[in-house]
């Protein structure tokens, strides 16, 4: 499935399940509140900290593809084509880095 066509069927899924987008300050509010729950499980999964008797949720994945959702959402609404954009970023990134990171002693 391409990012255009995930972008599509979140549409559909807003449109038949959602009622309607959340505004744009309410879902970079649930897309923060998301990133949260990934770097909970982040710090303790790979960290320090260790997971209370009461988290039973402990799934990077789960977490990743809410994420993604709010994000395509947040996209749909703006009419971002997060495909087109990825392959800007790419093509910047390239030209930007592309020596960069192969130099970097920090890095071997």
């Amino acid at each position: 499935m391409t990012i255009t066509e995930v972008q599509n069927e979140i549409d559909l899924w807003i449109k038949k399940y959602g009622v309607r987008y959340f505004n744009d300050l309410t879902n970079l509010s649930i897309l923060m509140e998301e990133v949260g729950e990934l770097a909970r499980i982040y710090a303790r999964k790979f960290g320090e900290q260790s997971f209370k008797e009461t988290e039973t949720k402990h799934s990077l994945e789960d977490e990743m593809a809410d994420i993604l959702f709010v994000l395509m959402c947040m996209a749909n609404q703006n009419n971002i084509n997060l495909e087109d954009a990825m392959r800007k970023n790419l093509a910047k990134k390239t030209n930007r880095d592309s020596k960069r990171h192969l130099g970097n002693k920090k890095l071997k």
